[in-house]
């Protein structure tokens, strides 16, 4: 990427917007290029601004948070074209539902963070959806395992069928090693290490992988490999 990362940023509270924004702005290689007050002024704003990342909060009155997103990414060109057309939109909630981050994630949210995390958080979250890759906090991470996993008890969560799906026939061995660290939370430095493989060449496995199985990120990544049992709850750390 070019240039500063553009962000546009979408919450319906004033002081939070002011907040998001000294914080964005303080880093160099970062522009707040427009606010919006909810889902439907978020729409509007990403067809005319066309951002990099968007910062999207969920509650909002009118046009929630997650139908905006998948309005946005709707109308955003296939995520295997150009990427950087395409703008990847941070989702910032407190999760205190778990339908919320569920229904983001089928949206087509490219990240998650508590509103409560640091501004060295926001700017790293920013800079990391805007590369192209995936973020998810540990919090989140856990959610979507135990939720692929079948769920907790009493949380209401329908469990979710862990059966074969064909398209890992199409993986390499090497490339279902990297999905399963994917679904562990690694970075891909760190599958770099594990697997004793340069990390460039970690990410052209990445590629490959959320080519072959139809995915648009790290984030549907993980979810894919504990609906489908490439990995299993409970083995190794979950991030």
């Amino acid at each position: 990427m070019t240039g500063p990362i553009r962000v546009l940023l979408v919450d319906d509270q004033e002081l939070v917007r002011a907040g998001f924004r000294v914080i964005l702005q303080s880093e160099p290689g970062i522009e707040v290029v427009g606010e919006a007050r909810d889902g439907a002024e978020a729409v509007e704003a990403a067809a005319q601004l066309r951002p990099d990342v968007i910062c999207m909060d969920v509650q909002m009155p009118g046009l929630d948070g997650l139908e905006a997103t998948r309005r946005i990414r709707d109308a955003a060109p296939d995520a295997r074209s150009a990427s950087s057309a395409q703008p990847a939109v941070l989702v910032l909630t407190t999760f205190d539902r778990d339908d919320y981050l569920f229904a983001a994630l089928e949206a087509g949210a490219s990240g998650f963070l508590l509103k409560t995390a640091s501004p060295e958080k926001l700017i790293e979250a920013v800079q990391v959806v805007a590369a192209g890759d995936a973020l998810l906090a540990p919090d989140v991470t856990r959610r979507v395992i135990e939720r692929a996993a079948g769920g907790g008890e009493g949380d209401g969560g329908a469990p979710a069928p862990r059966t074969p799906d064909p398209r890992l026939d199409e993986l390499t061995e090497r490339e279902r090693e990297v999905l399963e660290l994917l679904a562990r939370g690694r970075s891909n430095a760190e599958i770099a290490r594990e697997l004793w493989l340069g990390e460039a060449t970690v990410k052209t496995h990445v590629s490959k992988i959320l080519l072959k199985l139809g995915l648009r990120d790290r984030v549907h990544a993980v979810v894919f490999a504990y609906e489908h049992g490439v990995a299993v709850p409970g083995e190794g750390d979950a991030g």
